[in-house]
């Protein structure tokens, strides 16, 4: 993980690759997890047996469920020290060029694009690329905004 002493030196880094996530599993477990939140049971999702016979050979994860674990890989790869608070402010871009097959191996690699100050704090651009092990095209990238406060952290 990549520690920044504050604002001045996160700025430095814009234009850099930060780093990585550690790889992890999709389980079905998490796909239907998901699907029972979103009320979203598409047969790809969640019949195995069905999805064995379709056109990606497996169940696939939701798109939107690749996007939900991108703060929990985003929090391993970087922090920003000095903060009082850090929060997601959306997102400019999400694009999901490669179904993620459940059983499939994910990390995320995050460059740090943008990053405008004003009198609250700054908004970054984080461009987070999640690669699916042994594919050459990635499941999901996604030009997110967080809006970071420096201060005293309040947690």
């Amino acid at each position: 993980m990549q520690t920044f002493d504050g604002l001045d030196e996160f700025e430095r880094a814009v234009g850099t690759h930060l780093g990585h996530s550690r790889w992890r599993t999709v389980t079905q477990e998490q796909v239907d997890l998901f699907a029972d939140t979103t009320d979203d049971h598409q047969w790809i999702h969640v019949d195995p047996e069905r999805a064995a016979r379709g056109p990606f050979g497996s169940t696939v994860a939701h798109g939107f469920l690749t996007l939900a674990l991108l703060p929990s890989m985003v929090r391993e790869i970087y922090r920003v020290e000095g903060m009082a608070m850090v929060v997601n402010y959306g997102s400019d871009r999400v694009r999901f060029p490669h179904p993620t097959p459940v059983g499939a191996r994910i990390r995320a690699g995050a460059e740090l694009t943008r990053l405008d100050r004003g009198p609250q704090g700054a908004l970054a651009m984080v461009t987070t690329t999640v690669e699916i092990e042994g594919v050459a095209k990635p499941a999901c990238v996604s030009d997110s905004l967080f809006l970071l406060r420096p201060g005293k952290d309040a947690s």
